[in-house]
């Protein structure tokens, strides 16, 4: 380095010393090979506070990686993902801090936080006085992570994408902000001056937000050194790879840096592109206070467009540039926002995620009003007759939003990130945030929210900012009352749900009266209608119960409550009343086919065509499905079936009707009523009635809803009631019968630790008995899988012939006389579908006798890891028959475990009947678990984000 710029370099680390809150200066020696980089790295920590400090608190993100039992291992856990508990130690990463002193070169004494290995709290050696600062060296090396965890770390083609790499200091504010990486990318960070200097090998490329100052050569080495600057500084991320994959482009308003892919997208289209997404952010977000801003790939992919824009390129329904400036937009103003608002990112991240979503809504709406949901599928054949197919690209913010609340799983959008379920962290919490503005947009009509937002990110640019902050601003500048927008509509479940119950006629007048269906002060606004054309709107505000308004009479014909779709409300059904007339009037009735997006416009009923193959029973089943179910949920279901079978010629199917009562802010927070009808052949000519009345209580803890924990009572009564035709070839010994079953069961289905527990009790007019079943499974530190399984049923009362095993405990293959399990062929006693199994009562895979217990019954199965899916398992059985001695049964053998509970294989080796591997025909004692159900499928799907 020559005299002058080691004077330059001398002065720029003065005037950090001197001048500005926090400086942080890097010397850093990237090591490819060994996947770490030794860094030498020096802290100036100003005290901004009152209050004298004996300590520091230092963020370490980098050792999040480190064990299996980290609060970001958890995080996997939590989310069903064993990548992490699976990977080899080489692939995790670490921190190995070599020493911590001051500016005396005294070394400090430091130790990482029981519950956060990846904070350091760090004792001075000395004071830390009001307005002073402090200056820490630090001495340490950093073992990356494999980038597959997060999709930062080292790739498998050894580039480096790095964020949150060094070691920062902790905001203090009267209170330590420190918290572990959840892989939320939400490290909360001072602004800092930053010097880095990094050493790293000739044949690689880095790319940075901060501002280039030198590079040398080093042709001893084949390295070179890269000197950066940054002033006021938060944004990390670094990108060291072999061949560059971000392409910067200059605007009139700052540079982009972007390795974001879209298909047959040219540069000219990409400059074109990208003036127009800088022009909007300068436009509404103020003038970005750095040269360059950097816009990754990984930004996108951690918070993509979801929905249909996700499909596969032959079917995403919109054009390239447009795909292209959406994903742009998006992982721009959330980049744009997190580098010049200093928000806490895990406490206050609604504002941050709600602006970045108003923007983009208001992007859409000033350069695409016409662009909707479905894209270019909306004007294809048969599709364009959905209701779907009418809705504006905006929509799905409303619609991602209310999918959730509908499941009665929403969360206050205040609420932690950390704290949030993934679907409200990544999608529906952000999205209510961003409908949230808008409705708040168009209630303050007296303003301009847009330009008061503008105005108020200009005004806060690069200073710490609170929510009261922006609360307080928007308050100052709108003479409407807002605190609802805060109070209810942020810092609470509380649903937007009113109803028009009443339009009275009178000779001058109208009088209206809006009901409020939920306890909050929400305003709802009112339009006017005739001919199906808006004549007139305004708000209604403070609806305690009920409110009535009086209009002058005009010619309006009908009045809607929120008519724009501008208010996330969760019913919209009973938005309409007709000045004159009946129901008829109000909604008109509507068919359709396929199940379709809610249109509040019209009551709706649906058909669907059926095909299926039901069991070998009915063989090919034609049939329609008449019901009311959309796309979001609804409290009250019904649903019509009727079906005809090919091979038995007769007319089968089912009907139900189930209304669900939702109860938020209690650990009972689902009521479900129902009845069930169905009519379906069991065997050859043979038929059952079903009649399932039922109700149904779910418990979960309301006050983390990430918990897997629930707890759901349901009591029933079955009735079945079983003909037989000419050609039946089962007979039937039982009379029909009817069996009250009260059931309790406890689950938690975690991926590396799952437990469950249930209890079933049953009475009828010949028995009554009682089961108990315990289930338990691991994924052990070392990887190995450990499954046990309990179960144990005994009668209390038994008056069936000792003869028929109908309704005894089934070691092996249950009877089924509920009709509860999804057999393939149910009353098949050779083939490959009496090969199927279904883990219920015994769990035994070997066919053993006694294969029934009439009086009592006690097994355990266990099963664990030989090598990946591959496992040994073992069961171990008691049964005990009327007259008879207790049997003790035994099996093992090889479980093939391909998608846990969903399709396994089971090979019986050893068990009472001896070596059964080495016995005729033992392809027929192969056992194997297949499910079909899609609703059961998708739950490999919902367990991740629910």
């Amino acid at each position: 380095m020559n005299h002058v710029l080691k004077i330059t370099v001398l002065l720029f680390a003065f005037s950090l010393a001197c001048y500005t809150q926090n400086a942080i200066d890097i010397s850093a020696n990237v090591i490819v090979e060994t996947k770490t980089i030794n860094v030498n790295q020096s802290i100036i920590y100003k005290n901004e506070t009152n209050i004298a400090l004996n300590e520091i608190y230092l963020s370490d993100w980098n050792n999040s990686y480190s064990t299996k039992t980290t609060p970001l291992a958890k995080r996997f856990e939590e989310e069903f993902s064993t990548k992490f508990h699976l990977a080899k130690s080489e692939q995790r990463g670490y921190t190995l801090v070599t020493a911590i002193k001051d500016s005396d070169s005294t070394k400090l004494d430091y130790t990482r936080l029981k519950n956060h290995p990846d904070v350091i709290n760090v004792s001075l050696a000395k004071p830390l006085n009001p307005g002073e600062s402090y200056h820490l060296q630090l001495i340490y090396d950093l073992i990356i992570p494999d980038a597959t965890f997060t999709d930062y770390g080292i790739t498998k083609n050894e580039d480096f994408h790095l964020k949150y790499w060094y070691i920062t200091p902790v905001i203090f504010d009267g209170k330590w902000h420190y918290y572990s990486n959840k892989n939320l990318d939400d490290l909360f960070v001072p602004k800092s001056d930053i010097t880095l200097k990094l050493t790293y090998p000739r044949n690689y490329k880095v790319t940075s937000e901060l501002d280039f100052l030198n590079l040398e050569a080093n042709n001893k080495n084949q390295k070179q050194t890269l000197t950066l600057t940054g002033k006021d500084r938060l944004d990390s991320y670094l990108a060291i790879e072999k061949f560059p994959s971000f392409r910067f482009i200059r605007t009139d308003d700052f540079t982009i840096a972007s390795n974001i892919y879209e298909k047959e997208i040219t540069t000219t289209e990409k400059a074109i592109i990208t003036d127009k997404v800088t022009r909007y952010l300068t436009k509404h977000l103020g003038e970005y206070p750095h040269q360059l801003l950097l816009v990754s790939h990984i930004d996108y992919q951690k918070n993509p467009l979801y929905g249909i824009n996700q499909l596969p390129d032959f079917l995403r329904p919109f054009p390239n540039d447009f795909q292209y400036e959406l994903k742009l937009l998006k992982t721009a103003l959330k980049k744009y926002i997190d580098n010049t608002l200093l928000l806490n990112p895990r406490k206050d991240h609604w504002l941050s995620e709600g602006l970045q979503i108003y923007f983009l809504i208001k992007y859409v709406e000033e350069n695409y009003p016409d662009k909707k949901l479905l894209g270019t599928l909306a004007d294809v054949w048969g599709i364009r007759a959905f209701h779907a197919a009418d809705l504006e690209f905006n929509f799905q913010y409303f619609l991602y939003s209310m999918e959730i609340a509908r499941k009665n799983r929403d969360q206050p959008i205040s609420t932690s990130k950390d704290s949030l379920t993934k679907f409200n962290a990544n999608i529906a919490g952000k999205y209510k945030a961003g409908v949230g503005l808008n409705y708040l947009d168009h209630f303050t009509d007296d303003i301009s929210l847009t330009q008061n937002i503008t105005e108020f990110l200009k005004s806060y640019q690069l200073k710490s900012v609170t929510i009261d902050d922006f609360k307080n601003y928007i308050k100052s500048k709108t003479n409407k009352n807002i605190d609802w927008f805060f109070t209810d509509f942020i810092n609470s479940r509380k649903k937007i749900d009113f109803k028009i119950t009443e339009v009275e006629s009178l000779q001058d007048s109208l009088k209206i009266t809006i009901k409020n269906k939920r306890n909050n002060t929400m305003p709802i606004s009112l339009f006017k209608l005739q001919n199906d054309s808006v004549i007139g709107k305004l708000w209604v505000e403070n609806i305690q119960g009920k409110k009535t308004v009086t209009i002058e009479k005009d010619s309006t014909e009908k009045f809607v409550l929120d008519y724009d779709n501008v208010i996330p409300e969760y019913n919209q059904r009973d938005n309409y009343k007709a000045v004159n007339g009946g129901l008829l009037n109000n909604k008109p009735l509507q068919f359709r086919l396929f199940k379709d997006v809610e249109d509040p416009n019209y009551n709706q009923i649906f058909f669907m065509p059926l095909v299926e193959f039901n069991n070998i029973y009915d063989g090919l089943t034609l049939g329609a499905k008449v019901y009311n179910k959309t796309t979001l949920r609804k409290r009250l279901n019904y649903r019509f079936s009727p079906q005809y079978a090919t091979k038995s010629k007769a007319l089968t199917g089912s009907t139900s009707i189930f209304y669900t009562h939702n109860i938020e802010n209690q650990n009972l927070y689902n009521i479900t009523y129902g009845m069930f009808a169905g009519y379906q052949s069991f065997a050859d000519d043979a038929f059952f009635t079903r009649l399932r009345p039922s109700i149904s209580f779910a418990f979960r803890d309301d006050k983390n809803f990430r918990s897997n924990a629930t707890d759901i009572i349901t009591a029933r009564f079955v009735s079945i009631k079983r003909e037989l035709g000419e050609n039946a070839t089962t007979i039937v010994d039982e009379p029909d019968y009817g069996v009250f079953n009260l059931n309790y069961t406890h689950s938690n289905p975690g991926i590396i630790n799952f437990s469950k527990f249930n209890t079933d009790f049953q009475i009828a007019d010949k028995f009554s008995k009682l089961a108990l079943n315990f289930e338990f499974r691991k994924l052990t530190k070392s990887n190995r899988n450990i499954n046990f399984r309990f179960y144990a049923g005994f009668f209390l009362e038994n008056n069936s012939d000792p003869r028929d095993d109908y309704f005894s405990f089934a070691l092996d293959r249950p009877t089924d006389y509920m009709f509860d399990l999804n057999y393939l062929g149910r009353s098949e006693a050779a083939g490959l579908f009496s090969q199927q199994l279904i883990i219920a009562e015994g769990g035994f895979k070997s066919q053993l006798e006694p294969a029934f217990a009439n009086q009592w019954m006690t097994t355990a199965n266990f099963s664990t890891s030989i090598w990946r899916y591959i496992q040994a398992y073992g069961d171990l059985g008691l049964v005990k028959n009327k007259f008879e001695n207790t049997k003790f049964v035994y099996d093992s053998g090889i479980r093939l475990n391909l998608v846990e509970d969903y399709f396994e294989i089971y090979l019986p080796i050893y068990s009472n009947l001896g070596w059964e591997i080495a016995q005729p025909d033992y392809d027929k004692s192969i056992r194997f678990m297949f499910t079909v159900d899609p609703q059961v499928l998708l739950g490999l799907f919902r367990r991740k984000w629910y």
